[in-house]
């Protein structure tokens, strides 16, 4: 363990990931169905951004958005994903302190622009269904890109939220992390002392920026639903659902 002796207790300056399994065999199918989802997943991602960058006819609100969250979930995996392919190939998967906080701070700071994102995708798609004559106002240019900032202002402000609480938590004992990641929730169990208090703040705001993302989706869909219902052309249901189908897509996967 690498630590440090501070006044009658030695200080934690790494941590040891234990992973998913210590089966050998297991390990090793683990690494390449894990490999070919991320590969899947990252040129997944970027032929989205490629394709919405080249095509004159994807240049929309939705598709921008849609670009952000894929450039969001390239981070997020990418934070999270080669760190645990690492585990499966070694004994002992150490990770300094300063790795361990900035890994989790990515993580929840993609983590939460990729709900804050998924939330104005649904509000495009309740302005452009159920008020398509305000559409191109409501969801101007400079509308898209102030809610694309509040969007980024949001993660960093949560993922903040967690590395000043972990700043304050003090590790002195045990340094095995019981996850394959830097999560915060395994590491303030290793805390030596009351972690009440460095905790209410990143539960309260990981909470909040939930349920309102949450209540923003869903309400949406509620209002796009009802008028939905209340077209009476079937081919107009058809088109307008269809408009919903990669945002519905993104929404699924995610809190799936």
């Amino acid at each position: 363990m690498d630590s440090l002796v501070y006044g009658n207790h030695t200080v934690v300056r790494e941590f040891i990931l234990l992973g998913l399994t210590d089966d050998p065999v297991l390990r090793v199918i683990l690494f390449m169905i894990i490999l070919c989802i991320y590969l899947v997943t990252m040129s997944g991602n970027l032929s989205i951004i490629v394709l919405i960058r080249i095509s004159s006819q994807l240049h929309h609100p939705m598709y921008f958005f849609l670009s952000h969250l894929a450039s969001a979930d390239m981070g997020y995996s990418s934070t999270v994903t080669p760190n645990m392919l690492v585990n499966f190939l070694v004994e002992r998967n150490t990770i300094s302190y300063l790795g361990c906080t900035i890994q989790f701070g990515l993580t929840a700071f993609f983590g939460t622009v990729e709900c804050f994102l998924l939330a104005v995708m649904a509000y495009d798609r309740f302005v452009a269904i159920c008020n398509p004559l305000v559409y191109s106002t409501k969801m101007s240019t400079q509308v898209c890109v102030q809610l694309l900032v509040v969007a980024y202002i949001g993660g960093f402000l949560n993922a903040s939220s967690f590395i000043f609480s972990f700043f304050s938590l003090f590790f002195c004992g045990p340094n095995r992390v019981n996850h394959f990641f830097c999560d915060f929730a395994p590491l303030i169990e290793l805390s030596c002392f009351d972690t009440s208090v460095p905790t209410a703040v990143p539960s309260f705001s990981s909470g909040s920026i939930l349920m309102v993302t949450v209540i923003v989706i869903a309400v949406s869909y509620i209002y796009i639903l009802i008028t939905i219902l209340k077209m009476r052309s079937s081919e107009g249901r058809h088109k307008a659902f269809s408009t919903c189908t990669s945002h519905l897509t993104a929404v699924t996967l995610f809190y799936g």
